[in-house]
């Protein structure tokens, strides 16, 4: 790179930095953290964290790197919000262990996916709708849906990437649960399609090899299914929650402050759409 070029990068990083500030601390804390669990877990030869740890410091890079590509400015919020996410998933939850440490955790996070890719769905759509290059006009209910729609796909995607690492490498990313009871048409001694129960579960017993091994979990093992049911189920609140709020968003067409902290907006606002005063009712005509 030549000089005057580094001088122009510097100046832009410098800008960067004193424009978001907040963020900059967050990134710099949370960066500092994961080099410094990344060299512990090096020292201690698990390189299987060593790898999480270079993966969460690429991942930091992402909101910075979609803002770049796709010329849009991320609200702190968000950014400080999605690089939380990620240090909780990654270094807290898989590197210390807090998916089985503490019971609710997995559940916090997919409620929270949920409510953040229903933010950046609703935020596509909206930055479709609001560019002068398409001829679109759309209503509030359709953006929401949209946006709920986007973050239930992704969250069912996730789902299967966690069945396929389980099934293909022997996981356990989709977390087995403790049942005492089972009903399965497979039990049924006649082999028809007759579901029979068995209640007040206590001990399983597998026998692999030759020899029986004896559980000892106090029930029967679930393989999966209700942890992903579960997580379905809170990123279904978490969608259902921001397409509300992006709903409303929309028919204030940005009066909303907490929408306005989740929803990116384009650089360069000479294309965008804007509702102004001076007609009203032209937008709120287009948008109901």
């Amino acid at each position: 790179m030549k000089r005057g070029g580094w001088k122009a990068a510097m100046r832009a990083a410098h800008q960067e930095l004193r424009r978001k500030r907040s963020v900059t601390a967050v990134y710099l804390v949370l960066r500092l953290m994961v080099i410094l669990i990344m060299v512990a877990q090096f020292f201690n030869r698990n390189f299987e964290n060593v790898f999480l740890c270079l993966l969460t410091l690429v991942l930091f890079l992402l909101p910075t790197i979609f803002e770049r590509r796709l010329q849009i400015d991320l609200p702190d919020t968000l950014e400080i919000i999605i690089m939380i996410f990620i240090f909780a998933a990654e270094i807290l939850g898989e590197i210390s262990a807090f998916y089985t440490t503490f019971q609710g955790w997995d559940t916090m996070l997919h409620t929270l996916n949920g409510f953040l890719c229903a933010a950046i769905g609703f935020s596509l759509v909206d930055m479709f709708d609001r560019n002068e290059r398409f001829s679109l006009s759309l209503s509030p209910v359709f953006m929401a849906i949209v946006a709920f729609c986007f973050s239930m796909t992704i969250g069912v995607l996730w789902e299967f990437f966690e069945c396929a690492m389980d099934q293909l490498f022997l996981l356990d990313m989709q977390k087995d649960a403790v049942v005492t009871s089972i009903s399965s048409v497979m039990l049924d001694p006649t082999g028809g399609n007759t579901p029979v129960a068995i209640k007040g579960i206590t001990d399983v017993i597998v026998v692999a090899n030759g020899e029986e091994i004896p559980l000892g979990l106090g029930g029967y093992l679930d393989i999966g299914i209700l942890d992903t049911m579960k997580d379905l189920v809170v990123n279904f609140v978490g969608a259902v929650v921001f397409s509300f709020i992006g709903y409303f968003y929309v028919k204030g067409r940005g009066k909303g402050r907490f929408a306005k902290r989740f929803i990116p907006q384009v650089l360069g606002g000479g294309e965008q759409k804007e509702a102004t005063q001076a007609e009203p009712e032209k937008i709120q005509g287009t948008k109901e």
